[in-house]
Parts: structure tokens; sequence; C-alpha cells
């Protein structure tokens, strides 16, 4: 087999249809596309989406440039504020929080945001640290360990 071999069965492929040509080639005058509106005039009649003057589809789903995520990270948040009522050197954990009364829900890893000010010396182990909350507990002397 060759490459001029393959070509289409016959029968299988139809000529183009030639608009324009007289009425005798059947399409001629107003080619098959009417006598006036949008879509008989010279040139493309409207974009793909385009509906009407409506609203589009592709502008009207995503709203905010972005879909949600289907699966988002839950964290239990606490501010540096909150630790500064803890002795110093403490071990600060989820569940020692909890123990003391800080934090009353396990919304998930614990994560530290930076909100207030911090004078004590803790050593937190936590799954998330903001940046400022990581700059005020080494400000403070203390340890940022992520879990």
């Amino acid at each position: 087999m060759r490459i001029n071999d393959a070509i289409p069965q016959k029968g299988s492929k139809r000529r183009r249809r030639r608009v324009g040509r007289g009425i005798a080639a059947g399409q001629g005058a107003s080619c098959g596309f009417g006598m006036r509106g949008q879509k008989s005039r010279s040139g493309r009649g409207t974009r793909p989406g385009f509906e009407g003057g409506q609203m589009p589809l592709y502008r009207r789903i995503p709203k905010l440039k972005h879909f949600t995520v289907i699966n988002p990270k839950h964290y239990t948040t606490i501010n540096v504020s909150k630790l500064a009522s803890l002795p110093a050197e403490t071990e600060v954990t989820l569940t020692s929080l909890m123990d003391a009364g800080i934090v009353t829900t396990n919304d998930g890893p614990l994560k530290i945001l930076g909100d207030g000010q911090l004078n004590v010396k803790l050593n937190l182990k936590a799954a998330a640290f903001t940046a400022s909350a990581r700059a005020k507990i080494e400000a403070a002397g203390g340890s940022c360990e992520v879990i």
C-alpha cells in the first residue's frame, strides 16, 4: 500500500457548495441565507458563544475569576495575643491549648496567626504559622516547629 492509495471511497466525499453563481447553480442571489437579517450579511454572523445580547455563559459562570476550592483546608486558628497569658518555656500544641481552655473546639490542625503582641518565650508546635506570627514568636525568644 502506498500513500496515494489512501483516498476516500467513491461517493463518500461531496463537492463543496459554490454559492453566488447564479440561479441555475442552485444557490444564487442570497446564497441560501435568506433575504435580510444579521445572519445574511457579509462577513461572519456572530462570534461563538454570542447569545443575542444576553450575558453569555462564559461571563455568567466564574463570577470571581476562580472556582471555589472543592476540599479546602480547615485550621484551628489562634492569634499570638492569646498565647501571652501562658507561662514561659511552655510547649504549646493543640491539645495543651485545649487543656488550658484557650481553644475550645478542634476544627483541624493548629495555625498560629500574628495579631497582637507576645513577650513570653514559648515553644510552639503547629501545622502552620503566618510570617508575622513566626517573626513575633522568634523575637520573643521562642521557637516554631511545623508538624
